[in-house]
């Protein structure tokens, strides 16, 4: 088990899952402290990455494309404290940082996880119901009706429609933007009939506009995120041409060099297999020299290192 605890949250890796967990401290975005443990499969990592500063470092997470909701419902825009995937390190435990990067970037290489989009969420999202106040209202979702009820701040127009129930199924995508403090956000859901309507966000029966409290505005990005989870994915169904292509031993025009493949462009590929054991054995056997006190740290991550570059 590698793992670091930091004033912003706990970074834990059992081999199998990243397990994330936000810190109590006050200074943690609501958003965080809302959205609660994440656990991360080894499966929808695409890499990890230990960014040393002048007084603190910090550890960054890059999730396969497709994998994550909430990734997929946010589209990037989450401010840098209250994304997940970042966690701020304290100086004196850059040398712990980097060591779970590293155990985590050898379980990739060791598993061959690969890096193309996922076509199925591997991450849940936030359990539901989910109730979120915002300055434009409050939005609410059961996990198969999207629920909006309005504030008496909202637009005249708004109010006057009533309450806006829509069913997930009649969603065709959520857009959301953040609420900067500078310039409004908005939650909007998209509709089969409202898919060309253009309507701001202000005067649109399907959209909240966010305007107020930026802490309390930003929460309905866990609203966005459990209904994207719900709805069709959009790599759905791709996995058709990429079978396709490995049956003539390419993908997207590229050389499969999947486990096991004997697909070849010029010349024949080495063959992994062997060189895979053989290195599985190896920092196995590390390990457990580690473990049992043979190696000291210091030792281990220096010889682990030398292992790797041999392969």
């Amino acid at each position: 088990m590698a793992e670091i605890i930091q004033r912003d949250g706990t970074w834990a890796f059992d081999g199998t899952t990243v397990r994330i967990t936000p810190g109590l401290h006050r200074s943690v975005p609501l958003f965080r402290r809302t959205y609660g443990e994440i656990s991360v499969p080894l499966e929808a990592v695409a890499g990890v990455a230990f960014e040393p500063e002048r007084r603190r470092g910090r550890l960054r997470m890059r999730l396969r494309e497709g994998a994550d909701p909430l990734l997929q419902a946010t589209g990037g825009r989450l401010p840098d404290p209250a994304d997940p995937y970042r966690l701020a390190v304290d100086v004196d435990r850059c040398g712990v940082a980097e060591y779970l990067a590293e155990e985590i970037r050898h379980a990739l290489l060791l598993d061959e996880v690969p890096g193309e989009p996922t076509e199925t969420y591997l991450l849940p999202g936030p359990p539901v119901p989910v109730s979120v106040r915002s300055s434009d209202g409050t939005v609410s979702f059961d996990g198969a009706q999207v629920r909006v009820d309005w504030a008496d701040t909202s637009a005249r127009v708004k109010r006057a429609t009533g309450p806006r129930v829509v069913d997930v199924g009649d969603v065709v995508r959520v857009e959301w933007l953040p609420n900067s403090g500078y310039e409004d956000g908005f939650l909007r859901f998209v509709t089969r009939e409202t898919v060309r309507s253009g309507l701001p966000a202000e005067k649109d029966p399907y959209a909240l506009d966010l305007w107020g409290n930026v802490s309390r505005d930003l929460l309905t990005a866990l609203v966005a995120t459990a209904v994207t989870a719900r709805l069709p994915h959009p790599f759905a169904g791709a996995g058709g041409k990429r079978e396709a292509g490995r049956e003539r031993g390419h993908v997207d025009g590229a050389p499969v060099r999947g486990r096991g493949s004997t697909a070849t462009a010029a010349a024949p590929a080495p063959n992994p297999a062997g060189h895979h054991d053989v290195l599985l054995r190896r920092l196995r056997e590390l390990g457990q020299l580690h473990r049992d006190g043979v190696l000291t740290d210091e030792e281990f991550a220096r010889t682990k290192a030398v292992v790797l570059r041999g392969f």
